[in-house]
């Protein structure tokens, strides 16, 4: 699985523009992803703001990760426009029987897959070595497109994550 997904960014957008990312509780099946994507096109052509339309950008990612962006330097996003992205969140989260707002469990990339951690287990991960300090990581917690396309997928060591874990020495 390549893990390049920047040239999918809208250039356009401001390095500013919102970002928030929804990681699912596991791979959607092709179908579903298909319709995902629908529904994530649908919503950015109506998606408004006090009346006025957000230049919005949402995607599905590696089949797993719902991510959207609002470029508030053409409008800017009001708490309604926010709450209608998250009621459309949790509408994909009860159609497809997922858990799309878990910020408890983790994802990294594992040998070539996407692998869910719960934060309880991040200790015993690393020190039977099923991670370490290279490990990818995706850094759900960037919250505009710089960040994005810079701290999004990460190794640990790079991220939050490493004040809360060591590792043993690479062999």
């Amino acid at each position: 699985m390549k893990l390049q997904f920047q040239d999918q960014i809208p250039e356009e957008f401001n390095d500013s523009s919102k970002v928030w990312i929804y990681q699912s509780s596991r791979l959607f099946l092709m179908s579903e992803a298909l319709e995902i994507e629908t529904i994530l096109e649908q919503f950015i052509a109506s998606w408004k703001s006090h009346g006025d339309t957000v230049k919005g950008y949402g995607n599905l990612f590696f089949g797993q990760f719902i991510i959207l962006m609002a470029d508030e330097t053409a409008t800017g996003v009001s708490g309604c426009s926010t709450d209608s992205s998250v009621r459309l969140v949790k509408e994909i989260e009860e159609k497809f029987k997922v858990q799309l707002f878990e910020r408890q469990t983790l994802a990294f990339f594992v040998k070539d897959k996407i692998q869910l951690l719960p934060l309880s287990q991040l200790g015993y991960a690393a020190e039977n070595e099923f991670i370490n300090a290279e490990t990818l990581y995706f850094n759900n917690t960037v919250l505009n497109k710089k960040e994005l396309l810079q701290n999004w997928i990460i190794p640990i060591k790079d991220s939050w994550l490493s004040k809360r874990v060591a590792f043993t020495a690479i062999k």
